[in-house]
């Protein structure tokens, strides 16, 4: 783990004084478990790194956007700090491949397990918090904040139908159409197949229990090849 957690700090662009704080960020309860009384899980630390993390983003999100009523910043926070970021910003630097779990975690896809990673990347904020201070752990968070958060707002909030609108509003001769190619199953549990089309050219497919699924989902296959991050 010696040179992992040495590759793991270059990624992070952070070098910890007390090695065993990001060793402890990085131990799974299933490790911990297995190791029984040599290691602590995260779990702790998880627990203060959420703290810090919510303190960091509300302060970025009141300097940054000082028209922005409450309930807006709120709105922009919980997007922000949500498992599916946190998930996200985990896999930007390749947090799963570091983690340290216990055998049957690590064989059951456990590297890639969104909830374990979301928690994990905030056992090491917690843990860059109690190494080096607020400063410190404010660095590390706001590299993963995206930029021009008011413009990305439907796309934070999962809204991609919004979302796809207002990137090809910025055409208006261009027009956006979903169209119901599919329907099966029974009543009570069907599918529904939406494309999505941009001058009568397919540009996604969505599949949901909703028609209203189903486009949200063609939308989102959409701005992704379009290179937006869903």
């Amino acid at each position: 783990m010696v040179n992992g957690l040495s590759e793991f700090e270059r990624i992070i662009g952070y070098t910890f004084h007390n090695k065993d704080l990001i060793h402890e960020a990085l131990s799974h309860s299933s490790y911990a478990n297995e190791k029984k009384k040599q290691r602590r899980s995260n779990e702790r630390l998880e627990f203060l790194g959420d703290s810090v993390l919510s303190i960091v983003v509300s302060q970025y999100l009141f300097e940054h956007y000082p028209n922005l009523p409450e309930g807006e910043l709120t709105k922009i926070r919980a997007a922000l700090v949500c498992e599916k970021s946190l998930h996200r910003f985990a896999m930007q630097i390749s947090l799963g491949d570091y983690l340290l779990l216990g055998k049957g975690e690590a064989h059951t896809g456990g590297r890639e397990r969104p909830s374990i990673l979301a928690d994990a990347f905030e056992a090491v904020i917690a843990a860059i918090y109690l190494d080096a201070g607020l400063e410190a752990a404010r660095t590390h968070i706001l590299r993963f904040i995206p930029t021009n958060l008011t413009e990305k707002r439907s796309l934070l909030f999962g809204d991609y139908k919004t979302a796809l609108q207002e990137v090809i509003q910025k055409n208006p001769e261009e027009k956006v159409e979903y169209k119901l190619i599919e329907e099966s199953g029974p009543d009570h549990s069907k599918t529904f197949v939406v494309d999505v089309c941009l001058n009568s050219n397919v540009i996604g497919k969505g599949t949901g229990k909703s028609k209203k699924e189903a486009e949200q989902m063609a939308a989102r296959e959409a701005l992704a090849l379009m290179g937006y991050e869903t």
